[in-house]
């Protein structure tokens, strides 16, 4: 098999929310697929900040909010000198795509620039096909791209924001000029179909994330000096991670005399309102909120924790639940969108309904007082990763994907 070389698009990278794409892009230049990175924002956090993977990482990707202007003008005059006829193609598109709101046209015609940037770096680096992660704002880059200077693209759809933003992602549009579209599960794949004419669903590959298994190993709890179960909630705090759900039930959970830590791990616009609402239900010392931690720092709390709840509204399939049921950390999440993909209620976890703190404080408190219910979540939790979304296999999957679609195209 040839090398085969490709641009991967994201929006910020490194970023911690993000470490999967990192892993898969490592994984793929272990195998025989060269993968440039480039990104539209600098890292989340400053070099000093970033561990040693990600900082190697940003030294070899192409920002492009970190060019100086005089590097913008040249790659602009080359775009107009060299591809006329494609600058006119992307400038109507980014209209088109703006409609008549004058901001939004504003807002795409600085995609368009973003576009120019990265199909000039493309051409310097001899790169002639480009992958983006979420079909957001990164992949309308990708597609004005296309208009501008003819490269194919395709995209990773995760879910749900896609699915819930159809018309300011232009997502039909995306699909008909993609040359091909990843699914991280069924799940994605439906809400494609639903949302995309049939004659576009031969385009749709279901291609599932995964974690390194021998990276996050099954791991006994740490013992604990006092007698407190360790709750661990791992995820930007956003609403639609239902973290507020959460500390409800903790504070269930201490009305009923249980002893119980709630760790949560990563930032975001929602922290002031959570600890307000540990505050106002007089939980605030049962909740600890930890901030952004890094990938490497992750596994430590995954080995302290007892539990590892996830009471999202809505999700993709989450990459933090497959890396607690690799390290046999039992999982507690809710019934929604992708999520029963990966955890068969009873079986590999215990899902509940969204918003519902009732039902998640009784399945918390039914597995306190279940050891052995514990240890065979676990285990079967593990086995689940291993077989379905083992890093290493998955990945092959996706060079496959690649190859078969890429090269035919070429």
């Amino acid at each position: 098999m040839r090398m085969l070389r490709i641009a991967y698009l994201i929006s910020r990278y490194p970023a911690i929310s993000h470490t999967f794409i990192l892993r898969e892009v490592t994984a793929l230049r272990a195998s025989r697929v060269a993968v440039e990175t480039a990104s539209i924002n600098l890292p989340d956090r400053a070099p000093v900040d970033l561990s040693s993977q990600e900082r190697e990482e940003a030294d070899r990707t192409f920002y492009v909010k970190g060019l100086r202007a005089p590097a913008i003008l040249r790659a602009l005059c080359r775009s107009l000198f060299q591809h006329p006829l494609g600058f006119l193609r992307g400038f109507r598109m980014a209209v088109q795509l703006g409609g008549t709101d004058l901001i939004a046209i504003l807002k795409r015609i600085a995609y368009l620039l973003e576009a120019i940037l990265i199909g000039d770096w493309m051409k310097q680096r001899k790169l002639n096909h480009l992958h983006v992660h979420f079909a957001t704002p990164a992949a309308t880059v990708a597609l004005l791209n296309k208009c501008v200077y003819g490269f194919p693209f395709s995209m990773t759809v995760h879910g749900p924001d896609e699915f819930y933003s159809v018309d300011e992602y232009h997502l039909e549009k995306k699909i008909e000029n993609a040359s091909f579209v990843c699914c991280i599960g069924s799940y994605c794949r439906s809400q494609l179909m639903r949302l995309s004419h049939p004659h576009e669903w031969a385009k749709f590959e279901v291609s599932p994330l995964g974690v390194d298994a021998s990276e996050f190993c099954f791991a006994k709890t740490e013992e604990h000096s006092d007698d407190t179960f360790r709750i661990l909630c791992v995820g930007r705090l956003v609403p639609a991670k239902g973290q507020g759900v959460l500390i409800q039930a903790a504070k269930e959970l201490t009305r009923r005399g249980r002893a119980v830590q709630v760790v949560f791990a990563g930032d975001g616009p929602d922290r002031s309102r959570l600890e307000s609402l540990a505050g106002h239900l007089g939980v605030d010392a049962n909740c600890r909120f930890l901030g952004a931690v890094n990938p490497d720092k992750v596994r430590e709390l995954y080995a302290q924790a007892d539990l590892f709840v996830l009471p999202s509204f809505a999700e993709g399939i989450p990459v933090v639940l497959m890396e607690a049921m690799a390290m046999g950390v039992p999982c507690v999440s809710t019934l929604i969108n992708g999520i029963p993909e990966l955890i068969e209620s009873g079986k590999q976890g215990i899902l509940v309904p969204p918003s519902d703190s009732v039902a998640l404080c009784g399945a918390i408190e039914a597995l306190m007082d279940d050891d052995g219910l514990r240890r065979a979540l676990a285990h079967a939790a593990r086995q689940k990763v291993v077989d379905s979304y083992n890093l290493s296999a998955n990945v092959r999957r996706l060079e496959q994907v690649f190859r078969g679609r890429i090269e035919v195209a070429a």
